[in-house]
Order: C-alpha cells, then structure tokens, then sequence
C-alpha cells in the first residue's frame, strides 16, 4: 500500500483499483461478517470457513482472472504474503489478550 493524494485515490477508484484506506474498508466488511457469524458459530469454525473462503476465491482469481501458468509459484506468493500479514496481526497489541488480574 503506497501513500497517494485524493485525486490519485480518485482516480484509481474510477479504474476499479483499492487505495490503502478503500482496501482496509473492505478487508473490515469481511471482518464484520466473520463477527456477525461468531455469535451463532465458534470462531475456530469460522476461522476455518474464512480460510476456506479466502483459498476458492484466490484459486478463482489465480485462474480466470490472471490465468496464472504456475499454480506453485502462485500459492508460494499467497502463502509467503499470508504469513507476513499473520505475523503483523499477531504482533498487534490491539488484538492481545488482555492480561489476568
């Protein structure tokens, strides 16, 4: 995610493309959705569905969209930028479990 002026992000919305702020709006949508669904299901099944989820629509983008030739060098970059962004989450005190008193 780069930083961008308002008409840059303007103008990238108008061609379909997410500016940072627009990106995490969306991953925020899923979220909500993944909440929604943890007060009727447990949220390691969710967790589960989410993943799942996440894995149909990248095969789905790798191969109608892109038409990605090597499904090993793409499931190598999805998984190496998984990790990165697991790693940054988990490193986030705001999802910390709060400590026993």
């Amino acid at each position: 995610m780069n930083d961008m002026n308002r008409k840059q992000r303007r103008a990238a919305r108008t061609e379909g493309q997410l500016d940072p702020a627009a990106f995490l709006k969306l991953a925020d949508k899923f979220i909500d959705v993944a909440n929604q669904q943890n007060k009727r299901v447990k949220a390691t099944d969710v967790h589960l569905a989410c993943l799942y989820a996440s894995a149909r629509y990248s095969a789905y983008v790798a191969n109608i969209v892109l038409g990605v030739p090597n499904h090993e060098d793409f499931v190598r970059e999805m998984t190496a930028k998984y990790q990165e962004m697991l790693r940054q989450h988990l490193a986030d005190p705001s999802l910390a479990k709060p400590a026993q008193t």
